[in-house]
C-alpha cells in the first residue's frame, strides 16, 4: 500500500500548481508536511485542503538560502528534527526569443529552477537530518529538458541540468540510502502554464495541446508519482528522470 505515515517530507512550491498537488497528497497519505512558499495566503489556502494539521508553513523565498537553513531546521525540528524526503516544485518560467535572452534571465532561472533544489537537497542530506531508513528527493524538471523549443533556451537549460545533477547526486548519495530522482512534466494546467499560454497566439495554444496525446496534464497527475518516488515502494529507484508528459515526447 501506498504510504508516507510517519515521514516529514519539505515541498517547495507548495502555494499552488504541482506543489500545492504533492502537498494535499502527501497529507492524505500520513506525511507531516513542511511548506515553502512565497504567497502566505496561498500557503493557508494549501493547508485548508489538507488532512490533519499537524504541517509547518515556511514563507519564503527558496533562494534566500542562510534563511532557509534556519526555518527548515526549525520545522523539521518540531516534526521530530529528521526529514524523509523533498519535493523542489518551485519552478520559473520565461518565453523570450534567444536574440533577447540576457545573462541575467539565465541566472533567475538556473537560481529557483536548480540551485534552490540542490542547495535544499544539501540541507536535507546533513547526517542529522536523515532518518536511518534514508530518505527519498524529488526535483521536479521538464519534458522541455529533452526536447527544447523555440522561445525557451533558458527555461530548457536550467530544467536540463536538474537532470544530469540528478544521476551525479544519486551517485554520491546511495551509500547513505539517499534516493534522487527527478520528474519531467509536459504540459500541467497550472498557474505557471497560464503564464505561458498569455503570451501565445491561440494557434500556438492549440497546437502545444494536440502534441498531448492523452491531453494536458493535471498537478495531481505528478503528485501522483512524486509521492510513490517518497514512499517506500521506490526504495529501489535513484537516479531516473521520468517522463509525465501525457504522451508528449513520444512524438
Amino acid at each position: 500500500m501506498l504510504t508516507l505515515a510517519n515521514k516529514t517530507i519539505v515541498i517547495t512550491g507548495a502555494s499552488s500548481g504541482i506543489g500545492q498537488a504533492c502537498a494535499v497528497l502527501a497529507s492524505q497519505l500520513g506525511a507531516k508536511v513542511i511548506m515553502v512558499g512565497r504567497n502566505a495566503e496561498r500557503l493557508q489556502e494549501t493547508m485548508s485542503l489538507m488532512a490533519a494539521d499537524d504541517h509547518q508553513l515556511i514563507i519564503s523565498d527558496v533562494t534566500d538560502y542562510d534563511k532557509m537553513v534556519e526555518l527548515i531546521g526549525t520545522a523539521a525540528a518540531r516534526l521530530g528534527g529528521k526529514i524523509h524526503g523533498l519535493v523542489h516544485s518551485a519552478g520559473v518560467e520565461i518565453t523570450k526569443p534567444f536574440s533577447q535572452t540576457t545573462a541575467q534571465d539565465y541566472r533567475d532561472l538556473l537560481e529557483v529552477n536548480l540551485i534552490a533544489g540542490l542547495e535544499l537537497c544539501k540541507l536535507a542530506s546533513k547526517r542529522k537530518r536523515v532518518p536511518e531508513s534514508g530518505a527519498s528527493y524529488v526535483l521536479i524538471s521538464s519534458i522541455m529538458a529533452d526536447l527544447g523549443s523555440a522561445g525557451k533556451v533558458a527555461y530548457c537549460s536550467s530544467k536540463s541540468s536538474i537532470t544530469a545533477a540528478v544521476k551525479a547526486m544519486a551517485m554520491e548519495l546511495a551509500s547513505r540510502k539517499l534516493r534522487v530522482n527527478c520528474l519531467k512534466p509536459g504540459c500541467v494546467d497550472t498557474p505557471l502554464l497560464e503564464k505561458m499560454f498569455s503570451g501565445l497566439a491561440e494557434g500556438e495554444i492549440t497546437l502545444i495541446k494536440d502534441m498531448h496525446p492523452l491531453g494536458l496534464g493535471r498537478p495531481e497527475d505528478v503528485a501522483n508519482i512524486s509521492c510513490y518516488l517518497l514512499s517506500d515502494l521506490a526504495s529501489w529507484i535513484t537516479g531516473a528522470s521520468i517522463p509525465v508528459d501525457g504522451g508528449y515526447s513520444i512524438h
